[in-house]
């Protein structure tokens, strides 16, 4: 029997994000939960205007992308406490995602790589195994987001058990006059959403199937 994390169990933790999408109607990769796909661990926070403008935080653990989120952004102030919405999980090929889900395609949208680096837990902890408690205590080192962060599962009320909170440390990061709406950008081509949009160059795929819900 593989341990949590091995090979067997990953393919198994992508079908929710393949049932969710047809990959001759979006540009969203496909991808492959991987073992062990690189030394350093990476994490990602794209900047998503669907149905509603939100943050995915996404943390690279046991091959794939661990998702949540985040529909007020992660915050460098202390006092904030961030709801984050656990989804389903994505490939790692997500990580460098940016163009336009078309119409009609779940999550449509514009959608940017706010910000991106390399991640630790400070005890040197599995963040699968942490994750999969329900709590998990990191370093972010990124372009925007540094320091000290927390993810901590909420107390499950009636059939929602994927409220998560994430929380930012009082270290030498924080800083409570720092908001995400002010750093609009991406850190992969400088472009914005609004940027996204208006570009005849974004991936704009077309196709006469119709998407699933």
């Amino acid at each position: 029997m593989g341990l949590p994390g091995s090979s067997q169990l990953m393919p198994a933790s992508l079908k929710r994000y393949k049932a969710k999408r047809d990959f001759s109607s979006t540009p969203e990769p496909k991808g492959a939960a991987r073992r062990n796909a690189s030394k350093s661990r990476r994490f990602v926070v794209q900047l998503h205007d669907a149905s509603r403008l939100h943050y995915d935080f996404r943390l690279e653990a046991d091959g794939m992308l661990k998702s949540w989120a985040v529909p007020k952004g992660p915050s460098l102030n202390p006092a904030d406490k961030r709801l984050a919405m656990h989804v389903e999980d994505h490939p790692l090929e997500y990580r460098t995602f940016e163009g336009v889900i078309p119409k009609g395609n779940y999550g449509a949208g514009e959608v940017i790589v706010w910000d991106a680096g390399t991640y630790r837990t400070i005890d040197g902890s599995e963040p699968g195994r942490d994750i999969r408690i329900g709590h998990i205590t990191f370093l972010l080192n990124g372009k925007k987001l540094r320091g000290e962060f927390a993810l901590v599962k909420m107390r499950s009320r009636g059939s929602e058990d994927n409220a998560w909170l994430l929380l930012k440390a009082d270290d030498e990061f924080a800083n409570r006059r720092w908001s995400a709406d002010a750093h609009p950008e991406s850190v992969k081509t400088g472009r914005t959403l609004k940027d996204i949009a208006r570009s005849t160059r974004s991936r704009k795929w077309r196709s006469n199937r119709a998407a699933r819900t």
